[in-house]
């Protein structure tokens, strides 16, 4: 007969109780994290601002149930939606993430970490408007008594700073994408312990809240990958910032949690979903994630794929009277780009083109450049694309991998070369880092400004697209703004 289980409650599983200090405790991220936060948050919602002029994308915005509002809701730049704050961060998250072409983080695991900015910006708009009319939502009315009257700018970025570290260091060692999971479960549990935090929870709730984070387990990454990649792969996001609101506001009514919900013995998510591996921090928890993480700056495509369109854009001017010559293009790239990108055959819509090598490629070689218009039907209908695609050898480089994963550098790696017919060559085009990389940092922050500064103008105009670049260039100004002016001046 086997022994009786026992029913005594563990402590926190070590990692929900670090993750939970880390949200509730940190206070001094480098003058380099900061730095690099505001910036962050100037492109995310360039990128967001821009997904707006995009129907399949506005399509899902807006209130579960139409024409629903609510006094004092939570604001969604660009728009004059005012929501709920579960609601609300969907929507922010949904319209940064559509595009592909928000921030990433590349390891084991790779991510988007400011997909969390959903949750960031939904709660701090939500509470301080509360705040400020001196209305506390009951449901935890005596928990978030102490908190000040006004959530600053700086909040924002602190929360952001924490937001990119707590994912981004659980990607560095955990590889949910091998055991068939979506890296979307690092946007839930990161965005659930700092919302946590932001509503004044205690250690324990915290805690509760991250338990439940975790017993949620994960979304499938088929959505992802041919023959099913599809637009969810854009509101996938979205939707996990937004459970993160959900479970934060649950754990602040005094909802227990559980306490081993990652190791307990075959029920928790560790034996469960990660084929017993634990999940670890790979180094203590600062804001080594925001000093590195990686911009998408000149063009919206997959990260894997941002050096070889920066290839094939220099290759332009000597192909594009050629194209009808070409007899090969040879890709090399690293094993990450073959596994999640690397693809042949139909491609059925824009989140299946964004999420090809060869696609990404031919149009960078065509046109000189690559916009998000390019993955739409009427430029996918030109038949010189597919012609181009048929023609492109994708083979992996080692170096290129073995890079990729090396903590000191997280190189990308691609090179391109094109081979006429009559036996001539272009020179083969090899890059490492992309413009978005932190090694090229100095040369990518004048252009995110000027790609924020596009995006703010073709949406509000000259004068207050030039009012807001002139706010991100002055940090101090910046971090004493409060968040609710903040978002008053992103309202249209």
């Amino acid at each position: 007969m086997s022994a009786p289980i026992s029913n005594v409650r563990p402590p926190p599983d070590p990692l929900l109780a670090d993750i939970a200090d880390y949200a509730l405790n940190y206070r001094a991220p480098s003058e380099e994290a900061m730095d690099t936060a505001r910036w962050c948050l100037a492109d995310t919602l360039a990128c967001g601002i821009m997904a707006l002029a995009y129907p399949a994308c506005t399509k899902l915005l807006g209130p579960i149930v139409p024409g629903m509002t609510i006094a004092r809701g939570a604001r969604v730049p660009g728009t004059g939606c005012e929501l709920d704050p579960v609601q609300a961060a969907f929507n922010i998250g949904t319209i940064i993430r559509w595009l592909d072409f928000n921030d990433t983080w590349l390891a084991a695991e790779w991510g988007h970490p400011s997909d969390n900015l959903g949750a960031i910006l939904a709660l701090a708009d939500w509470l301080s408007r509360h705040q400020a009319a001196g209305v506390t939502p009951s449901a935890f009315q005596t928990e978030i008594r102490h908190l000040k009257s006004e959530i600053s700018m700086r909040d924002v970025l602190l929360a952001m700073v924490k937001a990119h570290e707590i994912q981004g260091l659980l990607a560095l060692e955990n590889s949910f994408n091998r055991v068939g999971l979506d890296h979307v479960i690092l946007v839930r549990v990161a965005s659930t312990a700092v919302a946590t935090a932001l509503l004044g929870g205690s250690r324990e709730q915290v805690i509760n809240a991250l338990s439940h984070a975790w017993l949620d387990g994960s979304a499938l990454r088929t959505y992802r990958h041919a023959p099913n990649t599809g637009s969810r792969k854009s509101w996938a996001a979205g939707d996990a910032t937004s459970r993160a609101v959900r479970l934060a506001l649950i754990a602040m009514t005094g909802e227990m949690g559980y306490p081993s919900a990652l190791t307990a013995k075959t029920w928790g998510f560790q034996d469960v979903s990660f084929r017993g591996r634990p999940v670890v921090l790979a180094r203590p928890l600062g804001c080594h994630v925001m000093e590195h993480v990686l911009f998408k700056i000149s063009f919206p495509a997959e990260f894997h794929a941002q050096t070889a369109v920066e290839c094939a854009i220099k290759l332009h001017p000597e192909v594009r009277g050629r194209l009808n010559d070409i007899a090969r293009v040879e890709l090399t790239t690293h094993e990450s780009a073959i596994r999640i990108i690397d693809k042949t055959g139909p491609l059925h819509n824009p989140a299946d083109r964004d999420h090809c090598l060869q696609y990404m490629t031919a149009i960078g070689l065509i046109f000189g450049t690559l916009t998000a218009d390019h993955y739409e039907d009427a430029v996918a209908a030109d038949p010189r694309i597919d012609e181009l695609r048929a023609k492109m050898v994708v083979t992996e480089e080692k170096i290129y991998s073995r890079n990729y994963l090396d903590a000191e550098q997280r190189s990308i790696a691609n090179a391109v070369q094109v081979f006429f017919r009559d036996g001539s060559a272009t020179e083969r085009v090899e890059l490492h880092f992309p413009v978005g990389h932190r090694r090229r940092r100095g040369d990518g922050i004048p252009l995110l400004k000027q790609k924020a500064a596009a995006a703010f103008t073709a949406h509000y105009g000259e004068e207050k697209s030039a009012q807001l670049i002139s706010l991100f260039t002055d940090r101090a100004k910046l971090e004493a703004m409060p968040v609710t002016d903040f978002m008053t001046s992103l309202v249209r």
